[in-house]
């Protein structure tokens, strides 16, 4: 029982953790939508009338910089996994890789004309992000030091790794602490 609870404990908190990973990876939508759209904390909230509108959008900022940070901070809670060196055959770092389609976030957040929309393309593209179980690219990670790389290993796998590390060649890496965030993609607590 004790047993079943545990492995039970890690699928909630593996589904919570992608979840967030995948609010981080698109909320920078609607905080581009709100500033296109002079959506202000002081037109929300008449308490904060004085406040001046680049206030508001620096916390619309800081909110998904502080989502992200949980996430990092939560990364610690998932199950672990190791990938030995000898198994890596190509590294190839994605951190530019992914920006043309997270920019393309950008482009339907200034493209969208009402929040009614907003609301319905996020669901969309929440879901989609989510159900894909491939990447949680989030440029935000960038910020705190993370990089992303494909790893292609000997049994023709290939593996999304999220690091702190630089890695230039296989050779030079060795996973030893990853945390599993699905089957495909890990982040490297090393």
């Amino acid at each position: 029982l004790v047993r079943f609870l545990f492995i039970l404990k890690k699928f909630y908190m593996n589904c919570i953790y992608r979840l967030l990973l995948t609010l981080n990876a698109t909320s920078l939508i609607i905080v581009v939508f709100f500033i296109k759209e002079e959506i202000t904390i002081n037109s929300i909230c008449k308490y904060f009338s004085s406040l001046p509108d680049y206030i508001s959008y620096i916390i619309y900022f800081l909110i998904p910089i502080f989502l992200t940070y949980v996430s990092l901070r939560l990364s610690n809670h998932l199950a672990t996994a190791e990938i030995d060196k000898s198994s890596i055959i190509e590294v190839e770092n994605a951190n530019n890789a992914f920006l043309p389609s997270y920019l393309g976030y950008f482009f339907v957040a200034l493209s969208v004309t009402n929040f009614n929309t907003l609301i319905f393309i996020f669901v969309i593209l929440f879901i989609f992000t989510f159900l894909s179980q491939t990447l949680y690219f989030n440029p935000l990670f960038l910020l705190f030091g993370y990089h992303f790389y494909n790893i292609s290993t000997k049994n023709k796998a290939k593996i999304f790794i999220i690091s702190k590390n630089e890695i230039i060649k296989p050779d030079d890496v060795e996973f030893s602490e990853l945390k599993r965030i699905n089957t495909f993609t890990f982040i490297d607590k090393n």
